[in-house]
């Protein structure tokens, strides 16, 4: 492991919309340094942000990192699914982190709020979904303070303009990726994720419904629990907020959570996008951190 004045060298593999947004986020982190950034073409918005902030660009995919491997330390895959399977071995191969925020599901599922330590010794980690990031962290409080959960829906509606070609071409592994997430960090019976892409002008922030049956609702021990749950995941995505809940409803608890996003490349309407960027920051920091520890 080698340092650039103590910054954790970070390339990004997908120079899209989500790629972009990432490689504005390294800009404002003290600890990451953004030394590649990656795509098919040179001509794309993403590549022009780049130069114009000096940062290194290729067109070469994947074949980039095979050829400068001693370069970077870890990497983004902002790719897809499909892509991110061929690239994890490849990574493996070359000892090199990786952070994939496609749903591929190669590595263990990743949410900061509730995991993040256990990750840290995991060379390929899968940030779940945009509605796993903003579901899992309920999920979790819902299992902390009920032993049965029979059954546990999410339900994400987004603006139709923050999902790009990615995003559709992943619905399916999206809502597998979503509903293996909730269940394995709920350990509930059963789970269901669903999509909603809301064509609706001026364009919704994200907003994300969690319902969950148990046997015996204990609302008021779940209350404290949501609001600690919250709070953790606000210390990295700051626009993460509480609108309705916990409550019982129909012999089932709801709780509704509205996501807005940074603004730092993408529109703020896009907390989707927005929240499992700032999730996949938060691990690349505690990579970071982990490392320069070790060193020092």
């Amino acid at each position: 492991m080698s340092f650039i004045k103590k910054k954790y060298r970070v390339a990004i593999l997908g120079s899209g919309n989500i790629g972009t947004d990432l490689m504005m986020k390294v800009q404002k982190s003290k600890n990451l340094l953004c030394v590649a950034f990656i795509g098919r073409t040179n001509n794309s918005q993403g590549m022009m942000r780049a130069i114009e902030s000096g940062i290194k660009i290729s067109d070469k995919s994947i074949q980039y990192i095979v050829d400068n491997p001693e370069e970077i330390d870890l990497v983004f895959d902002a790719t897809s699914a499909k892509d991110h399977e061929m690239h994890s071995k490849i990574l493996k191969k070359l000892g090199i982190v990786c952070i994939d925020l496609t749903p591929a599901k190669v590595g263990p599922m990743c949410v900061p709020s509730v995991n993040s330590e256990e990750c840290l010794n995991e060379m390929n980690i899968n940030m779940v979904s945009c509605g796993g990031q903003a579901s899992v962290p309920i999920a979790k409080a819902i299992a902390n303070t009920h032993q049965d959960i029979e059954y546990i829906e999410v339900v994400s509606s987004i603006a139709s303009k923050s999902a790009g070609p990615a995003t559709r071409r992943n619905l399916d592994e999206y809502i597998k990726t979503t509903s293996e997430g909730l269940k394995y960090f709920s350990g509930a019976r059963k789970t269901k994720s669903i999509l909603n892409l809301n064509p609706a002008i001026p364009h919704i922030n994200m907003v994300t419904t969690i319902l969950a049956k148990v046997k015996t609702p204990n609302i008021k021990k779940l209350e404290k629990e949501v609001t600690l749950m919250v709070d953790k995941v606000q210390a990295y995505v700051p626009g993460y907020e509480l609108i309705f809940g916990p409550k019982l409803e129909n012999d089932r608890i709801v709780v509704m959570l509205k996501v807005r996003g940074l603004g730092d490349y993408l529109p703020k309407y896009a907390g989707n996008l927005d929240i499992i960027n700032s999730a996949a920051i938060a691990m690349a920091e505690e990579y970071a951190n982990n490392k320069i520890n070790e060193k020092e």
